[in-house]
This record gives C-alpha cells, structure tokens and sequence, in this order.
C-alpha cells in the first residue's frame, strides 16, 4: 500500500495523479478540460492563460476537527490543501476565445481554436 500511495503512473500523457481529476480532451474547434472538484467555491478558483499553458489553482479547506487530546481521525482519503494543475495548450488555442463554467462540482473550461486552425471544406471550381 506504502509503494501505491508514492507511486505516479505514466501515460503517454505524462503523470495521472493529482487534485482535482482532470479529463482533457478537443474537437476540430476547441479544446474542452474539466476539473472534477466537488465541494469548492468557484470564486476561490484561478483559471489562467499565459503563454500557451492553462492553469487551475485553487485551496480546499480541511473538512475534518483539528486533531487534539479528543479527537481521532482514523481515515482521511478526501484532498484538502492547495492544489495547481496545468495543462499545455496546442498552439492553435485561441487565448482571447475561453470560457468557464462550474456546476456540480465539475470545472468546464472551453477554449476555442483559431479560426484559421479549424478544418474547412475546400470547393473544386
């Protein structure tokens, strides 16, 4: 258990730990990302864009008593801390196109592709 709880599985998209779960995932005319973190306010929230890289930070408080002589925890698996995430954008994500959306406890972060990236059908004359 020791072993599990210190190890990072690799993927072809880097390492697949961490608060809150993402899902990251595109279409010809946006990328989509969503956050999985349930029980935060949204205005506690930092969604940015610089430089082509998306990042999500945040703080979720500690929902158990402090601990002293009369209290003891005997499992705590929910996350309570600081967290960022950042996810790379392909460089055909358009900045000035986001849009964010928090509902039921899921971050949806949309940004749009340039128009000039997006497939288009070419007319034969």
């Amino acid at each position: 258990e020791m072993s599990q709880a210190f190890s990072l599985s690799p993927s072809i998209r880097g390492l697949t730990r961490g608060f809150p779960a993402m899902n990251v995932g595109g279409t010809p005319k946006s990328v989509e990302i969503y956050a999985f973190a349930p029980g935060l306010d949204p205005a506690t929230l930092d969604v940015q864009i610089e430089k082509g890289v998306l990042t999500i930070a945040g703080e979720r408080k500690a929902s158990l008593p402090a601990p002293d002589a009369k209290t003891a925890v005997h499992i705590n698996e929910r996350y309570a801390g600081r967290f960022r995430r950042v996810v790379t954008l392909p460089e055909d994500a358009d900045p000035d196109s986001v849009s964010a959306d928090y509902r039921d406890g899921v971050l949806h972060v949309s940004v749009k592709r340039r128009v000039a990236a997006q497939p288009r059908r070419i007319n034969i004359q």
